[in-house]
Parts: C-alpha cells; sequence; structure tokens
C-alpha cells in the first residue's frame, strides 16, 4: 500500500515493528536519536500506559517534523493482575518474570501514535494471552537460547517459548509482537 501524500517515519528500535510495517508494504525511515525516559504518572490506569508513552515519544520528534511527515510511534507493556512487567533488567529476572507468567493469562497492551504537523490520533490494542504452566528447564532454556531483555515481559510470541508455552489468546497476535498492525493500517488509511 502506498501513502504518497506522507514520508511516513517510524520512531523506534524495535527489529518486530521494523519488520511488522516492512511486510505491510511500506514505505518508511527509522528515526533515532532521540532518548525519550519512559516514564509514566504513578495515578494512571495500567490501560493508557502505552499510549501516554507513544504520545511522549512523538512529542519529542514533533518539532522535527516537515509538512509531508507522517510519524509513528507505539509502546508495549505485559500486565500480570494490574501490575506491569516491563523489559527485564538481567536474565534472573526474565526467568522471575517467566515464572510469574507461567500458568497464568496477562494482557500485552499496545499504544500508538500517529502524527503529522496538523493532526495526532493515540490508540490502544489489548490482547489477552493464556501461558501453560512452564518448567524451569523450559523457562531456562528460552532465556539463555534467545534474548528477552529488548522484550516486555521477556518473552517474544513468534519465538520457541510462544510456540510451546502458549495455550491461546485472545485478540491481535501482532500486537503481542508489539503493533497492532491491522489497526495501524485502518488508521493510516483513515489519516
Amino acid at each position: 500500500m502506498n501513502f504518497t501524500n506522507y514520508n511516513i517515519k517510524l520512531a523506534s528500535q524495535s527489529p518486530r515493528r521494523k519488520d511488522l510495517l516492512t511486510d505491510l508494504g511500506l514505505d518508511f525511515e527509522i528515526l533515532s536519536g532521540i532518548e525519550v525516559e519512559e516514564t509514566y504518572p504513578d495515578n494512571i490506569i495500567v490501560e493508557k500506559i502505552p499510549v501516554f508513552l507513544a504520545k511522549k515519544k512523538a512529542d519529542a520528534y514533533k518539532n522535527t517534523l516537515a509538512h509531508t511527515d507522517l510519524l509513528i510511534t507505539a509502546d508495549t507493556i505485559v500486565s500480570l493482575q494490574g501490575k506491569v512487567l516491563n523489559k527485564p533488567t538481567s536474565l534472573e529476572d526474565a526467568k522471575k518474570m517467566l515464572a510469574k507468567l507461567s500458568g497464568n493469562m496477562h494482557r500485552v497492551i499496545s499504544g500508538v501514535c500517529i502524527t503529522s504537523n496538523k493532526k495526532q490520533i493515540t490508540f490502544n490494542e489489548i490482547t489477552e494471552v493464556y501461558f501453560n504452566e512452564l518448567t524451569t528447564d523450559e523457562i531456562d532454556f528460552y532465556v539463555n537460547k534467545y534474548k528477552p531483555l529488548d522484550k516486555a515481559g521477556a518473552y517474544g510470541i513468534q519465538e520457541w517459548i510462544g510456540y510451546i508455552g502458549i495455550e491461546k489468546i485472545t485478540g491481535s497476535f501482532y500486537n503481542v509482537m508489539g503493533l497492532p498492525i491491522q489497526k495501524v493500517y485502518k488508521q493510516l488509511l483513515a489519516f
């Protein structure tokens, strides 16, 4: 799909978001260089955190946009029983997160912000993910063989742990990868 009216920019270093937009057939440029602290108010409800962060990222780039630029920013969190599981800080932290997710349902919430010089829209997507019970050996294997440190909740649904550990999901698979691509596509068309 060609959005010829805009130069699409993605402000994300996520390889999964890059792949999803590439597979959508979009021509886009990846922006980098502006670090945004991923903090949010203590009193914000969990469902609004990713949209707040996506908008915060967009606002950091807003003054750099040309009139033909269309910026996409996003953030994804994992919520287990109302608590946010961020990216793990160590392999031990990743193992602890996966042990918490084991045998439980959690929610993956992505927030997306699409911004031009004239307009800004935000939206979120929520997917419920149900994990089977994971053994310590399965968790150790995954953490040692894959790269859980760059993923909220310490796992990638498209990797081995997703193959063997996820019983079912309710909602968008691609949202769990980090970008609800069908919703992004519809919002780009409407933009």
